[in-house]
């Protein structure tokens, strides 16, 4: 497995991690199944939230016979000090860890989030004590928008951003090559969402990937070709979408990935001509 370096800490992710999201409401049995295989096969970055279901339960006690040979993210959504240490804490709890590697302000999406989340009673009092008491190794945030990731990037100097780096999003609407070129220029890890995303749903029917709010692909050239794209771009990683057989799919075209060339490159231009993307030019649709 292609390891690459995150963050200031001389850590080494692998390029493909598994999302939590993957094993919600799956069952302890498919849990253990996919983090074992995951972890076999090389895996070392694992990501999680409150907000995917029993997600971290399920992850808590798969994860714990190699808790420390892992790189463990999790997130809270809670932008206010008070309810935001409560997510830590139940995270931890949880988890049965001590610290994460990366904690997260998930979901920052708009003006009023980041507002909120640097206000003096904000969430980022909580992951700047965290870090000072251990419990937290780095900060980071996953954003959406350009305009909120860039205020973001301004105002504090996180470790990592959780991005999406899309062929469909870059090459049709040319969303995130801005914040892309920022993160170089600040130092910051880019961790990447919606590799794999190919539209938005037919009327929001979603089939056999019920953890999925986009539709994801699912040939397995076009799925080669998305994460070809996406770690050509100067990422970490990437988190496939959240199913376990998307995930397999994702981890086998990490294994044998080699940079995108130019032929495959015009041949997914002309394929995002005809793509309704997941977002715009300055914001993904969630």
């Amino acid at each position: 497995m292609i390891k690459r370096k995150y963050g200031k800490n001389n850590d080494m992710l692998s390029v493909v991690g598994l999302g939590g999201i993957s094993v919600k409401g799956k069952g302890q049995k498919t849990a253990n199944e996919i983090t074992s295989i995951a972890y076999e096969r090389g895996v070392n970055y694992f990501d999680v939230a409150p907000g995917y279901g029993d997600a971290e339960e399920l992850f808590g006690k798969a994860l714990i016979s190699f808790r420390k040979k892992i790189f463990l993210a999790c997130k809270t959504s809670k932008r206010d000090e008070k309810e935001s240490t409560k997510d830590l804490e139940n995270s931890l709890k949880l988890l049965k860890t001590d610290y994460f590697d990366l904690y997260q302000l998930h979901g920052m999406k708009t003006k009023e989030d980041f507002q909120k989340a640097t206000s003096s009673h904000g969430v980022m009092n909580t992951l700047i004590k965290a870090r000072e008491e251990g419990k937290i190794r780095n900060l980071g945030f996953s954003c959406h928008s350009t305009e909120v990731a860039k205020l973001l990037i301004e105002y504090f100097n996180f470790d990592s951003i959780l991005f999406p780096v899309n062929w469909a999003l870059i090459l049709k609407n040319d969303f995130g090559p801005e914040i892309i070129d920022l993160c170089q220029e600040k130092n910051i890890s880019i961790l990447a969402l919606k590799a794999m995303a190919n539209k938005m749903w037919d009327d929001n029917v979603r089939g056999k990937y019920q953890n999925c709010w986009y539709e994801p692909l699912d040939d397995h050239n076009m799925i080669d070709l998305s994460v070809k794209f996406t770690l050509s771009q100067p990422v970490v990683s990437f988190l496939p979408p959240g199913d376990p057989d998307l995930f397999l799919k994702g981890l086998e075209s990490a294994e044998k990935f080699h940079p995108i060339n130019n032929e495959e490159i015009e041949f997914l231009k002309a394929k995002a001509k005809k793509t309704n993307p997941i977002g715009s030019k300055t914001e993904v649709f969630i």
